[in-house]
């Protein structure tokens, strides 16, 4: 007879960001809910530029340097899908439209800014450390 494996408890978060007896039977924590939403390596990105006000298509496509328009329009559509932000089509010629976050996605972004904080104050060292990294990497 073969023993089941034994979930492991998830562990304290500072705060009670993680509590086992609130998780949906989707997540296996909240952070795990919040990772499945902003998964993708733009997202986030678009939610800061969000976060600043509406903007058109091609100011995102701007101001996220180096993603290709299918990848920055499939996100943007899983972001729509996920309720975190709102597409407006002004149905104009030439065609005009708008991104602008819902509460739930104003709420979101703003729960990352303290990453942007943290990136800011370290950005020069990160720098260092991927350099090194690199560095590492080609020998």
């Amino acid at each position: 007879m073969s023993e089941e494996p034994k979930s492991l408890p998830a562990p304290p978060m500072p705060g009670g960001g993680c509590s086992a007896g609130t998780v949906a039977p989707n997540f296996t924590c909240g952070l795990d809910a919040t990772l499945k939403v902003i998964a993708g390596k733009w997202k986030p990105l678009i939610l800061y530029f969000l976060l600043q006000g509406p903007n058109r298509y091609g100011a995102l496509k701007r101001a996220i340097r180096d993603v290709s328009d299918k990848v920055l329009i499939q996100q943007l559509k899983e972001l729509e899908a996920d309720g975190i932000l709102l597409r407006t089509d002004y149905k104009e010629v030439p065609p005009r439209v708008d991104y602008t976050l819902t509460p739930l996605g104003q709420s979101l972004a703003q729960a990352l800014e303290p990453l942007c904080s943290w990136g800011t104050e370290n950005m020069v060292e990160m720098q260092r450390i991927f350099a090194e990294r690199d560095s590492w990497q080609s020998k």
